[in-house]
């Protein structure tokens, strides 16, 4: 009886001491997210291609890396948004395809994308005619920023018979019934927009069509936004982004939007007497890293559990990225607090960029991670 007696004994002992760690482990955890001290005094900005995908493939071990940046609930402990030059859907749509991807929640708030910024000219174009052009969904993207008069160019072309000399040469029959259903839809809902002149043009994203769409651009550009008329000024252009180059599924890289640009601005520039004139978004714009420390500040105040808890200024941002003209550059330039990681999984692969060095070099996502983390004694 006795020795029943120890053994329960010991076990109750046990049992208390196996609480009093559980329970020494969860005030721990609580006050992590009620001491103001130790709130995240940093944020994390990652690129995407190259660094968190390839294609719709993680790369880097970034669903293990990204989940470190939540607690045992699921709940957001450290800020971070994606700050891409890529595009093509509205930031919601790509918040949801990245939560499916990545295995996390993802905010549209936490999605930066190229376009993001167009948003801000909806008060000087909101009524007026202006054309998307890219991937995706320019024009959805476009609507959803608030433009209430917008067509994507593969709408817009369509009105126009002969515009593309080339078009009885592209076998894509599926895309353009499908565009020839959405362009006959509107054509009930709108005045002839080949007498409505043109007040802006947006490259949303990446162009599907070269040859139509230089060639339906120059038109545009040319006659001041009424293609087919005499010469006019130019309406004003506006790209996403300038990347020359991109990561994409193929072994080396893929002309970006920057391309792009420039055989459009030559085309333009041999056939017109002004030079072509435009205005770039995207990194490595100082401005996109400025609104990215915005929108970080806004992500900790929506994640902080005692809102009677004043907000202190950020100490650090991260910018993990994998071009170094683009991402690391634009880090560089956006000086203090920015610092920059680059990663081996997409355009980089060297020890050291000679222009562009980044702060940190690693081969993953995942280590950059780990190492901000150790840096930061969180």
């Amino acid at each position: 009886m006795k020795k029943v007696f120890q053994i329960l004994s010991n076990a109750a002992t046990s049992r208390h001491r196996t609480c009093s760690k559980s329970l020494s482990r969860f005030l721990s955890w609580r006050q992590i997210h009620s001491d103001p001290s130790q709130l995240a005094s940093f944020g994390i900005a990652f690129d995407i291609d190259g660094v968190i995908l390839r294609g719709d493939t993680p790369i880097g071990g970034s669903p293990q890396a990204l989940r470190k940046l939540y607690d045992p609930s699921g709940a957001l402990r450290i800020p971070y948004v994606f700050l891409t030059n890529g595009g093509g859907v509205p930031e919601s749509k790509r918040a949801t395809e990245l939560t499916k991807l990545l295995s996390v929640h993802v905010l549209p708030a936490q999605v930066i994308q190229g376009h993001s910024p167009f948003k801000n000219l909806v008060p000087r174009f909101e009524n007026e005619l202006i054309i998307a052009v890219g991937k995706g969904e320019p024009a959805a993207v476009m609507s959803e920023y608030g433009f209430k008069n917008v067509i994507s160019i593969d709408q817009y072309a369509s009105y126009f018979e002969n515009i593309d000399p080339l078009s009885h040469f592209k076998h894509w029959t599926n895309q353009l019934a499908r565009y020839d259903k959405c362009s006959s839809k509107e054509k009930g809902m709108r005045n002839d927009p080949c007498s409505e002149r043109v007040k802006a043009v947006f490259i949303v994203s990446d162009s599907v069509d070269w040859s139509r769409d230089i060639q339906v651009l120059c038109d545009i550009l040319s006659t001041g936004g009424l293609p087919g008329k005499e010469r006019s000024s130019q309406p004003p252009l506006y790209y996403a982004n300038d990347d020359l180059s991109y990561q994409g599924l193929f072994p080396t890289e893929r002309l970006g939007m920057g391309a792009f640009r420039i055989a459009l601005e030559s085309i333009y520039n041999r056939t017109n007497c002004k030079a072509m004139q435009y205005t770039s978004y995207g990194k490595p714009n100082p401005s996109v890293f400025k609104n990215a420390e915005n929108v970080l500040m806004q992500v900790e105040r929506s994640t902080i559990r005692h809102h009677n808890i004043e907000q202190s200024p950020f100490k650090t941002f991260y910018m993990i990225g994998d071009n170094p003209l683009v991402d690391i550059r634009g880090a560089k330039e956006a000086g203090h607090p920015w610092f920059s990681i680059l990663t081996r999984t997409g355009v980089f692969k060297g020890t050291k960029h000679i222009l562009y060095p980044a702060d940190m070099v690693v081969d993953t996502v995942e280590e950059a991670v780990d190492y901000i983390l150790r840096r930061e004694s969180f």
